[in-house]
């Protein structure tokens, strides 16, 4: 990134001479230097420049409420000096979390009253496979320990979240996936459905959950693991057909069903959950990011109470983190749900701006690059394309990058995922907000055209 603030240069070197950026290409970040966040209000940021920038990503996908709310500040200053911090091992609790739990236990799908937490969504799959391994033997029926989970679908990038998604480019370094999970096609109908029509493609997706649990044995198979929308993967969402198939697939056999609700939750479907929108009766369901609205770090494994009655049959669980339930982080996760409930953010984005932000991306259906606009809630795809009939990529070109760096360079942020442009802004964005990128989408969606004709 080229600068003309001295300040931003000088934040720069402190990157290239000490800095390790995750997701990153050192090398390539070394050469180009970072761009410089300095602050941010509502669905905006500041560079270290002074360019303002919507942030159609809502940081990655968790800034619910927005920036810049003093009320998760103030909570958190007020616990700090109260108590700032202490674990939950050694039979011990303190009030925040336990108050968090309730919170979380009321909003969650019935039958879902118990939390184990986290520090992070990755900590929760993590969590999530050491629970169901360890139920399934409280059982008597440790075989019973393969998780399946979808090809590019993603859940976390410790070793064992990288190695329940899908993402084969994650799974090449650091020889992974570990033993006792596999993978299943995607429902991406776009990017694969072939001639299928979309409802065909879903009930085929779908299928291949059953084909994969008569392959492993169903002796063998502990659980399905799957995002309601699958989030980094591309904002893939599912054609109609799949979940209903899944869900008599899973009410067929006796394996848990764990839903990846680290994007989906808190709001970001127009539902508390994305569990809800699809109706879907998860046996555990991994949260983070929305929790807190990334003001913090926070996840964690909400708990059916029927696999909640095995585990206090077990003894000991002995797994845990140093940072499980911070009392900071549980202070700031309270007030971020309040601020949900009492400002009626969800039930807005369901009536209001979901419907509209949703009716305004479909305008770029005809653009020239534009395949396909598909979305819900406040999550957005814009697939790009050579051919709209075919459904043909810029192969090689890398379109999406173009598209990114346009992008950030006019005062908007999408994510590229491929040559697939993603948007999931704060919940609280206005509509004219929803106007302001738009209008920048497609303006970056032509100087991205130019770009590839020129």
């Amino acid at each position: 990134m080229t600068s003309n603030n001295p300040q931003t240069r000088e934040w720069q070197a402190l990157s290239n001479d000490h800095h390790l950026a995750p997701f990153s290409d050192f090398k390539q970040l070394k050469e180009k230097g970072p761009r410089i966040i300095t602050s941010a209000k509502g669905v905006y940021l500041w560079d270290s420049e002074g360019n303002k920038i919507l942030d159609g990503m809502a940081g990655l996908w968790c800034v619910a409420i927005g920036y810049g709310r003093d009320e998760l500040a103030d909570a958190a200053s007020k616990q700090m000096r109260e108590l700032p911090y202490y674990n939950l091992f050694f039979q011990t609790a303190h009030p925040p979390v336990l108050e968090l739990a309730k919170a979380i236990a009321d909003i969650a799908p019935e039958g879902m009253n118990h939390v184990f937490f986290t520090g992070s969504g990755s900590e929760g799959n993590d969590t999530m496979l050491r629970m169901v391994r360890h139920y399934w033997a409280i059982k008597g029926q440790p075989n019973k320990k393969v998780i399946i989970s979808r090809k590019n679908g993603y859940h976390g990038s410790t070793v064992a979240g990288a190695s329940l998604g899908g993402m084969t480019y994650m799974h090449e370094q650091g020889d992974l996936p570990i033993p006792g999970i596999v993978h299943i096609a995607q429902p991406y109908w776009f990017a694969e459905g072939g001639d299928m029509t979309p409802e065909e493609f879903g009930v085929w997706a779908a299928n291949q959950l059953e084909e994969k649990i008569l392959e492993v044995g169903v002796d063998n198979v502990g659980a399905f693991i799957a995002e309601p929308i699958q989030g980094a993967g591309g904002v893939i969402i599912p054609p109609e057909t799949y979940w209903p198939r899944i869900k008599e697939i899973l009410a067929k056999y006796d394996i848990l069903f764990v839903a990846d609700e680290v994007i989906c939750g808190f709001g970001r479907t127009g539902e508390w959950f994305g569990s809800d929108f699809y109706d879907l009766k998860p046996d555990m369901m991994t949260i983070a990011k929305g929790l807190t609205s990334g003001y913090i770090p926070m996840g964690g494994l909400i708990v059916r109470d029927e696999v909640v009655a095995v585990l206090n049959e077990g003894g000991d669980f002995n797994h845990g983190f140093t940072y499980s339930g911070h009392p900071v982080a549980a202070a700031v996760a309270l007030e971020n749900i309040r601020i949900l409930r009492d400002e009626k953010i969800i039930e807005h984005v369901h009536a209001e701006t979901a419907p509209y932000l949703q009716s305004r991306l479909r305008e770029l259906n005809d653009h020239p690059l534009v395949g396909e606009v598909r979305g819900v809630g406040l999550l957005g795809a814009i697939e790009l394309v050579q051919d709209k009939a075919t459904r043909k990529r810029y192969e090689g070109r890398g379109v999406g990058m173009i598209c990114r760096t346009f992008c950030f360079d006019n005062g908007l942020i999408m994510r590229a995922v491929g040559d697939t442009m993603i948007i999931a802004p704060p919940l609280v964005i206005t509509k004219a907000e929803i106007d302001e990128l738009v209008a920048k989408a497609r303006k970056c969606l032509d100087l991205t055209l130019s770009a590839l004709q020129g």
